[in-house]
């Protein structure tokens, strides 16, 4: 295995509005060869998974890119304040999402989302000891349905393949690895 490096040889901006930018590079390979590569970068999110009482709160939205609604966990970024800590990001977004606020929050880990091709990546979190207000939606989430699962639903949400986000479903793994699900 080798730690040699590909070299960027140059970069262009090709696409950027509020949510990411796409860049271009020419680049150069360790054998010398030269190609392109294509970049789209976003700022990092947070994802919640908000359990109480052996439930676990899920948000569901229409989805444009594949044109069909799916259940997911609460998540996003704060495109305005990409470098906002992890923490506030998290509790912002469940808050805004679910109208929930935890009294305790937990950060399991940090992921990749799709690194062949996206910068973006984004932290788990756990949040429990809940309190419901009201919620603050984005435009962008007029249609956002918050509805609580038990754990085993969601479990069978993901083995029956209602639940597709690769986000939601990594941080259930996570929940498990480190003991949370019973």
């Amino acid at each position: 295995m080798s730690d040699a490096k590909i070299a960027q040889l140059s970069s262009k901006e090709v696409y950027k509005n509020h949510w990411l930018r796409v860049r271009e590079d020419r680049v150069r390979r360790p054998s010398g060869a030269e190609g392109v590569y294509g970049v789209v970068e976003k700022p990092d999110f947070a994802v919640v998974a908000a359990i109480e009482d052996g439930h676990i709160y899920l948000v569901q939205q229409y989805r444009y890119t594949v044109g069909e609604r799916f259940w997911e966990m609460p998540q996003g970024a704060w495109e305005q304040n990409p470098d906002a800590d992890p923490a506030l990001l998290a509790a912002g977004e469940l808050r805004e999402e679910t109208g929930l606020v935890a009294d305790k929050m937990t950060q399991l880990g940090y992921q990749y989302l799709a690194y062949g091709f996206c910068d973006q990546g984004y932290h788990i979190y756990l949040a429990e000891q809940l309190t419901q207000l009201e919620r603050k939606l984005d435009a962008e989430e007029e249609d956002l349905v918050v509805q609580r699962f038990s754990l085993q639903q969601m479990h069978q949400m993901i083995l029956e393949g209602e639940i597709r986000d690769a986000t939601t479903v990594n941080a259930y793994g996570w929940l498990h690895w480190r003991g949370y699900l019973t």
